[in-house]
């Protein structure tokens, strides 16, 4: 293999740099030509495509986002779409291609394997929400952003004496609010996994109000419903003032934390290792901390576990 593609698909997360930076340097390490891919897959029809060096990657270890932009492409998921993207790769060379992104992202990957292109996928998705892999490149940091706002919400709201809903990414899938309300001591964590009693969250936050407790911090996952609405009942019920914070886009920017530099970094690496070695059809993934790569069908199949004993873990230590 003398030519590989890289690019970029879905929603960006910080860690996306890093992962191309690894995936160019490990190509030219081995003496193949990388060949950047803007805008995702419909860069990829339009020919959007470019000839990586090493200074190309030079200086993005440390930065979010991603060098080469990122798009969606309903275009691609049609049959002649997907045939557009093949001939361009054709055109250019390109005998393998690298795809970070999410479920979509791999879906694409997959149909092209299908066709017979030599793919690899690499999980990019600050919603941690692909089963098959215990993290994906942009989660800790996100997680670690949430974390942060959480900290400044909490100076605030003691001061007022309020309690505050904190909306977070997550329509799906929970891991963010699980996992930054567990650090971060909220009193109730509210996600798509788990139905959940208003009710009881109230008497949760009467009862702490009761004893004196200066202000209370409610995870709120966004595909739960409407954070407003939630706060106003939430208000209606206690007769505490509530405040509502959408974190929104924030979650996805800043520079990627150590963790996901170093899980991207190795990522990169694995992924054009594996199409060196002629496998295809591949994403690579990490469990127990070891890498492997799982063919994508069962990737795309694998669902992702709720992590039971950590919700039951917020539970006891919000009491």
């Amino acid at each position: 293999m003398r030519t590989i593609g890289v690019l970029t698909s879905g929603g960006d997360a910080p860690g996306m740099n890093a992962a191309i930076r690894a995936v160019v340097r490990t190509g030219i390490y081995h003496n193949v030509k990388v060949m950047g891919i803007e805008n995702g897959y419909n860069g990829l029809i339009n020919g959007d495509i470019k000839e990586m060096d090493l200074s190309s990657v030079g200086d993005i270890i440390h930065k979010g986002g991603t060098i080469l932009k990122t798009a969606r492409c309903e275009e691609f998921r049609t049959e002649e779409g997907r045939k557009k993207g093949i001939n361009v790769l054709n055109v250019f060379g390109i005998e393998g291609l690298v795809v970070i992104g999410g479920d979509g992202s791999f879906q694409g990957a997959q149909k092209l394997s299908q066709e017979g292109i030599k793919t690899i996928g690499i999980p990019g998705t600050i919603d941690n929400d692909l089963g098959y892999t215990d993290y994906t490149i942009g989660f800790d940091t996100a997680m670690n952003t949430v974390l942060d706002s959480i900290s400044k919400i909490r100076d605030t709201s003691a001061s007022h004496g309020r309690a505050n809903i904190i909306e977070v990414m997550g329509r799906h899938c929970g891991d963010i609010a699980l996992y930054s309300g567990l650090a971060g001591g909220a009193e109730s964590i509210i996600i798509p996994e788990q139905n959940y009693n208003i009710d009881e969250i109230c008497r949760k936050l009467i009862k702490g109000k009761s004893r004196g407790k200066l202000h209370s911090i409610i995870m709120l996952a966004e595909g739960i419903g409407n954070a407003f609405e939630f706060g106003n009942e939430i208000g209606e019920k206690t007769g505490i003032d509530t405040r509502v914070t959408v974190l929104g886009h924030t979650q996805r920017g800043g520079s990627p934390t150590a963790f996901d530099r170093i899980l991207a970094s190795k990522m990169g690496a694995k992924a054009v290792e594996v199409l060196l070695n002629g496998k295809s059809g591949r994403a690579v993934g990490i469990k127990d901390n070891k890498l492997f790569a799982m063919d994508i069908d069962e990737v795309i199949s694998t669902k992702k576990e709720f992590d039971e004993e950590m919700y039951e873990l917020t539970k006891i230590l919000s009491i």
